[in-house]
């Protein structure tokens, strides 16, 4: 059989809101070590949202972004409405930078695949607001542009991950759009509570992400989705440039297994959310992992393959440090186990 891989769909425990700038940097070293320790064939960078807003998955990507400045507002990010970054959003950068820095450092002998992750345009369009109040999703204008920006932070994130990264040669760029499904059927709702945004037709979701998606593949690297919704829309993805899908068995319909069997049966990646991002009262084995994998191939009529990487059901930044640790040393040796 082919060897099956196994990674992280992201974020980690560890870091405080308030904490001095080394207690968290050795925090984020600590992340960092477990995951290259733990994830040796697919690691990927960690994002530690315990820090603070700045420091979450949105945050982070307001870092990337150049020519839209952003700042932290009691509802969350807002745009500012013109090219300068506001206080959040320079300390966003500082913080991402450093974290670069630590990657550079201690991963300085990475070879083979690395992954890293960033919000998507659908779901930044449904969380952050426009300069004066309510989501970017609500005008059309600021959504192309957002999705625009993305494109070019994407390509450049990446050739500074090339730069720092030497030994790595396939580059995976995880876009996250936990929220595309909610905008697609207009469940976004807005600023007041009372309404919802009007839903988002599949082919203008698909239009802006193509534009990040394209960009992430001429730059190089592979793009993958994750969407952990019951209503992943995996054909729209696919659609739109999508050469790996992440998804969350635990919520999957089987309505998206044809989707998926296809993605295989082309040569795509499928990350397999399989251990729960959350240590339950029975905690599985890895044998009881590989088993369940297994089952799900058995079901589309596949064979283990290379394509197929098996992760936690989500990010692990609710989880305890032990428990982060335990789901990713789970997801390797069962991907060890069916290889």
């Amino acid at each position: 059989m082919t060897a099956v891989a196994a990674t992280g769909v992201g974020s980690m425990p560890g870091g405080e809101p308030l904490a001095q700038n080394a207690d968290n940097a050795r925090a984020y070293d600590e992340a960092l070590r477990v995951v290259l320790g733990e994830l040796p064939g697919l690691p990927h960078l960690p994002e530690l949202p315990g820090r603070g807003a700045v420091a979450g998955m949105t945050g982070r990507t307001i870092a990337l972004l150049d020519g839209l400045g952003a700042d932290l507002q009691p509802a969350g990010w807002r745009l500012t409405g013109g090219s300068s970054a506001g206080l959040d959003h320079r300390r966003a950068t500082s913080l991402l930078n450093q974290d670069l820095d630590a990657l550079e450092d201690l991963g300085q002998d990475l070879t083979g695949t690395f992954k890293t992750q960033l919000v998507g345009p659908w779901t930044l369009a449904a969380t952050v607001e426009r300069p004066r109040g309510d989501r970017i999703l609500a005008d059309h204008g600021a959504r192309r542009e957002l999705a625009e920006a993305l494109a070019e932070a994407a390509a450049t994130h990446v050739a500074d991950l090339r730069r720092r990264l030497p030994g790595v040669t396939e580059l995976l760029v995880q876009v996250d759009e936990p929220s595309l499904p909610a905008v697609m059927a207009a469940r976004v709702p807005t600023a007041s509570g009372f309404g919802r945004h009007r839903s988002v037709h599949p082919p203008v979701a698909s239009e802006a992400l193509s534009w990040v998606l394209g960009a992430i593949e001429d730059s190089g690297a592979v793009p993958v989705v994750h969407c952990c919704d019951a209503d992943v829309p995996v054909d729209l993805l696919r659609g739109a440039g999508a050469r790996g899908l992440s998804v969350d068995l635990d919520v999957l319909p089987a309505s998206a297994y044809d989707g998926l069997a296809a993605a295989l049966e082309a040569g795509e990646g499928v990350l397999l959310g399989v251990v729960p991002a959350l240590e339950p009262d029975t905690p599985p084995t890895d044998g009881s992992v590989a088993e369940r994998a297994l089952r799900w191939l058995d079901m589309l009529g596949l064979e283990p393959s290379e394509q197929l990487v098996l992760t936690p059901t989500c990010g692990l930044a609710g989880a305890t440090p032990a428990w982060s640790r335990e789901a990713l040393r789970l997801v390797r040796e069962a991907a060890r186990n069916i290889s």
